[in-house]
């Protein structure tokens, strides 16, 4: 009798999502849409020349003309003042203003002016006369795996595991609760724990549908590569769907309106959203938050993910990470089943 109870909740939940045509909008195209816009963007191309400025003077002409020899730098003529303005906004990375010796303005504090400050000193000396002791040259690393894109697929996997759970699971169970529905089903002979279960059972059956989508496409479009075990990639993030299934089981456990329970919602998702590496590296926080980020559960998937993904990493070079989403997962839920309250 449990164990038709329970089917039968996974039946009604999956029918619920299909008659939604918004909720398969969001776990399906948005995603691809996501990962078109972005890959697109900061696809792998050649970089534009540096915008860099001479500033009016005595000697700005031979500055000028030096600069100019440089593929890798687009000088043009400019007044201090509109020096300042465009150092300013951005729309010129470093300033040379003539000497004896040139002064380079620039931003120390953005990459962009450091470079710029590099390119346009090297085209001077080398205008000067200089010539390298040492000769070396260059080999260009274009493989798939080291572009923005190749990381990003994996953490946008990630990210959508994590969305679906919070709100797939916390977002209909207060929604369910505000319209009086789990108050009826207290006088069914159904169990609490069958109540919830049914929704982390229909999480785990939507990875059937969503991880192929996200990773077909990526390996379609962008030739984003899968190095490591499939059945290892869809162990992790079933893991990950089953955990952030959990963590919207807590999120709703006590929460009477959908107002508080959005609150909640992204009250946790916003920081994993900044901080785990969906879109840049983890490691451009400060040193002393790291362990926090590194024990989130969206770090912990992201990196499972990427680690198979990319790196071709077996279970031993998960084990940390599939470590901590036990742990996320194991305690979410049990915290949930007791703090749950139909009403």
């Amino acid at each position: 009798m449990n164990s038709s109870a329970l089917w039968q909740l996974v039946l009604a939940r999956w029918r619920g999502f299909y008659r939604e045509p918004e909720t398969i909008f969001w776990a399906f195209v948005f995603p691809l849409l996501l990962s078109v816009a972005l890959g697109i963007a900061f696809r792998n191309r050649a970089p534009a020349p540096a915008p860099v400025g001479v500033e009016d003077g005595a000697g700005a002409g031979a500055l000028f003309t030096a600069l100019a020899q440089s593929p890798a730098l687009a000088p043009r003529r400019v007044t201090p003042e509109e020096a300042g303005r465009a150092l300013r906004s951005g729309k010129l990375d470093a300033v040379v203003a003539p000497g004896p010796p040139p002064t380079y303005r620039f931003d120390p504090t953005r990459p962009e002016g450091r470079m710029a400050r590099l390119l346009v000193d090297d085209a001077l000396q080398r205008a000067a006369g200089r010539v390298d002791p040492v000769s070396a040259r260059d080999a260009a690393v274009t493989e798939p795996g080291s572009r923005y894109i190749d990381s990003l697929i994996p953490g946008l996997a990630g990210m959508g595991l994590m969305q679906s759970g919070l709100w797939g699971v916390g977002y209909v169970i207060v929604e369910m609760r505000t319209r009086k529905l789990v108050k009826r089903l207290v006088a069914t002979p159904m169990r609490k724990r069958d109540f919830l279960l049914g929704f982390i059972l229909v999480r785990a059956f939507f990875l059937l549908f969503e991880l192929p989508v996200l990773f077909g496409f990526g390996a379609l479009a962008f030739h984003v590569p899968i190095r490591g075990s499939i059945v290892l990639l869809g162990a992790e993030a079933l893991l990950g769907s089953l955990v952030f299934a959990g963590i919207g089981l807590l999120v709703a456990a006590r929460a009477q309106t959908v107002q508080t329970v959005s609150g909640l919602i992204n009250l946790v998702s916003v920081p994993m959203f900044i901080a785990s590496g969906t879109f840049f590296s983890a490691s451009r926080f400060p040193d002393v938050v790291q362990p926090l980020i590194r024990a989130l559960p969206l770090t912990a998937l992201n990196d499972a993910l990427r680690a198979v993904m990319l790196d071709g990493a077996g279970l031993g070079g998960v084990a940390k990470e599939t470590g901590i989403l036990l742990a996320w997962g194991v305690v979410s839920f049990a915290v949930a089943l007791r703090l749950f309250r139909w009403q």
